[in-house]
Formats: structure tokens, C-alpha cells, sequence
């Protein structure tokens, strides 16, 4: 019984300190820079006046649209 009692504490002391080993590198790492969202530029659909994100727009004859549709109708 007592053998057991010591590789128990043994391996929950393993457990603890790769614990603390983890922690402690994880604060020394900078957080990555994927964690970041980048900023995307918003523009205004000239039929509707709504705003979107500049990469999901339809850029046609020098102004942002937000539809095929919208485009089609023009600037109002």
C-alpha cells in the first residue's frame, strides 16, 4: 500500500508541474496574429444606401453594389 500511495503522488506531480510548464509558456507567447480578425472596409451600395464589406460589393462603372440587381437598376 505504501509503494502505490507513492507513484500516485508521483504521477499526480507529474500532471501538476506539466500543468504549470504549460501555463507558464503560454504567457511568454505572444498571442498569434490569425487570432486577430482583420478590418475590412465598408461601402455603400448606390441603389440602396446599404453598407457592406468592400470584398463582398459588386463594383461596377464607379460605384458599390450590393445585388446584381442593383446594379443593373443603376444609381438612384
Amino acid at each position: 500500500m505504501g509503494i502505490f500511495k507513492i507513484l500516485l503522488l508521483l504521477a499526480i506531480g507529474f500532471v501538476v508541474w506539466g500543468l504549470i510548464r504549460s501555463y507558464l509558456r503560454s504567457l511568454n507567447n505572444p498571442p498569434s496574429p490569425t487570432d486577430k480578425k482583420a478590418v475590412e472596409t465598408m461601402v455603400k451600395c448606390a441603389q440602396c444606401a446599404v453598407n457592406l464589406p468592400r470584398s463582398e460589393a459588386i463594383y461596377s462603372g464607379g460605384e458599390f453594389y450590393c445585388t446584381p440587381e442593383h446594379q443593373k437598376l443603376g444609381k438612384s
